[in-house]
């Protein structure tokens, strides 16, 4: 992760700046983590973390032993930072770990710097996003990250602080990266289970009711947290329903996974659509770039989803890729 260098550099050095001098001057925030411009024998820094378009900083006499991390990034709204934050987290705390201080900067450093800054303290000291950027922005005023990425590290606090780039985010920036969806990338399908002759242990096999093809692998299937049931719908109902008054809680009727092979050509060139089997056409759900509801009341987005009346589960033997027994 870290580029080799020679030698550790110094420490810490200058004290932090106070909050309303912060123009300018490399602030520390937290304890080792300097943002502010490319000064790096002031605080003694002896790694450097560039969020910028292109590669500002350039090695120079006396820092033979800096080590930096180039990570390529707009400051726009639709910049893809989210994927980067592990990396850059881990580039620092692994520096920090060697007792080196970093710097962490971009091109106006209120933005780009500051949303990697903010997910650094997030995930060490357990923060949320809010909580984080108050804390940075107490001491340095002039933090403003754009919309883009404050709702990136809202989602990075939802994962847990842990990018998954396998499942719903990655699905998020196929949306926006396709948005005429003519070209679907082959990474973004899930194989198709009639490709493979053996599962992994404790997988489930899923498959159409009707004609027993095989659809969908368990480790196709997204999880979502439960939405607020019925009084989710409130909003399309005309008059009061009584399921509202009884706050019974909605189960989930369908299995929103990640789109499989086989899917490809419903998907190509339309926005929404029904899900049919390959093999015998049978109606097994339907599919919205946008998203769709689920009937438990959370959102989806985008949305593949797959009504659990219409399949079965398998359970599949590792060993033999056969079913046991319908569960």
């Amino acid at each position: 992760m870290l580029e080799e260098g020679s030698r550790h550099g110094g420490g810490r050095g200058s004290p932090s700046a106070s909050p309303g001098s912060c123009a300018g001057q490399m602030l520390e925030v937290p304890p080792g983590l300097y943002l502010g411009p490319d000064r790096l024998r002031e605080a003694g820094t002896s790694a450097v973390l560039t969020v910028d378009s292109e590669p500002g900083f350039q090695a120079r006499a006396g820092l033979e032993g800096l080590r930096s991390l180039f990570v390529p990034a707009l400051d726009e709204p639709e910049a893809d930072l989210l994927s980067r934050l592990d990396r850059c987290v881990a580039f620092i705390g692994q520096a920090r770990a060697e007792g080196r201080a970093v710097l962490v900067h971009c091109d106006a450093g209120v933005s780009r710097s500051v949303a990697v800054a903010t997910a650094f303290m997030m995930k060490t000291d357990q923060l949320t996003f809010e909580k984080a950027y108050e804390n940075l922005r107490a001491l340095k005023p002039d933090a403003k990250m754009n919309e883009g990425f404050e709702w990136q590290l809202k989602l990075y606090q939802a994962m847990g602080c842990e990018v998954d780039t396998s499942s719903a985010y990655r699905l998020q920036k196929v949306t926006e990266k396709y948005p005429e969806l003519q070209n679907l990338p082959q990474e973004l399908f899930a194989v198709d289970p009639t490709t493979i002759s053996q599962g992994l242990k404790d997988d489930i096999l899923y498959k159409c009711r009707k004609c027993r093809r095989s659809l969908f692998r368990s480790s196709s299937i997204l999880d979502h947290n439960e939405g607020n049931g019925p009084i989710a719908f409130a909003h399309k109902r005309m008059t009061p329903s009584v399921v509202l008054a009884t706050g019974r809680q909605a189960q989930c009727t369908s299995y929103f996974i990640e789109p499989v092979q086989w899917m490809e050509p419903a998907l190509l060139g339309v926005i929404d659509g029904q899900l049919l089997c390959p093999k015998c056409n049978a109606k097994l759900g339907s599919f919205n770039w946008y998203g769709d509801q689920c009937s438990c009341g959370r959102w989806i987005t985008p949305a593949f989803q797959v009504h659990k009346n219409r399949v079965d589960e398998m359970k599949v033997l590792p060993a033999l890729g056969s079913q046991t027994r319908r569960l």
